[in-house]
């Protein structure tokens, strides 16, 4: 059955790579959406998902990762019943304290903690609202961002966030992935706005659902656009 697995997830990293660009396979580090603000990072031969959702039967072709990362506990980040199928005994499940917490085993890793699992190091970076009629939604200190440094890039997921002061004095970003899904998060200007005060080499937009109504991603990579050195990547988030 786990070869089966390593098969088929296998499959779903070449059907994506065609979707994500040629320069992705050369370098050894493979990111592949599942939905909104979910994905999986493969690289060393590990595989780390980030954020699993309630959707159980969009995972079941998917190996156990070998980290599971939660950055807070909204349903679109979070899911204890599929945590719980995806996971065999080595898996290593990160969250912030209020994540494992609910979940009752793991390993918390609260804002500004970092710690070493194998040859992947995780960072957990301070998430949250700044906006004033936006702060009920994601207080200082409960959520997690995370950098993630593999295969040797450092890899920054912003969960669920604003443009925060942490955010905008990030150094030595490979990819980033950030949100824009307002009212919770943030606008495409401040989206933008802090991409082009951190400078990723990479960014992908991730968390904006799409539609009237919804983030204008075309908006967003005409502002990232005024730095030639970040390019903007796209990801089948919304299938």
């Amino acid at each position: 059955m786990k070869k089966l697995y390593k098969i088929l997830l296998g499959g779903l990293v070449m059907f994506n790579l065609r979707g994500v660009s040629a320069q992705a396979n050369t370098e050894k580090i493979n990111f592949i959406p599942v939905e909104h603000a979910s994905f999986l990072i493969v690289a060393d031969n590990k595989t780390i998902y980030v954020d699993p959702t309630r959707d159980v039967s969009s995972h079941l072709k998917i190996q156990s990762p070998d980290i599971i990362l939660v950055t807070h506990d909204h349903f679109d980040h979070f899911n204890k019943e599929t945590i719980g199928i995806l996971k065999n005994q080595h898996t290593v499940v990160v969250g912030p304290k209020k994540v494992i917490d609910q979940l009752s085993y793991g390993e918390a890793l609260n804002n500004g903690e970092s710690k070493i699992y194998g040859s992947i190091n995780i960072e957990a970076v301070p998430a949250y609202n700044i906006t004033p009629d936006r702060l009920q939604y994601h207080p200082n200190g409960v959520g997690n961002g995370y950098i993630v440094t593999v295969s040797g890039k450092r890899i920054y997921i912003s969960g669920d966030t604003e443009d925060t002061p942490e955010m905008r004095a990030l150094k030595n970003i490979d990819y980033a992935f950030v949100c824009m899904n307002l009212p919770y998060t943030m606008s495409i200007e401040q989206a933008a706005s802090g991409v082009l005060a951190f400078r990723p080499k990479v960014v992908f937009p991730y968390h904006y659902r799409q539609g009237k109504g919804f983030a204008d991603i075309n908006k967003f990579k005409q502002l990232v656009a005024r730095d030639k050195d970040i390019e903007v990547r796209m990801l089948n988030w919304y299938k």
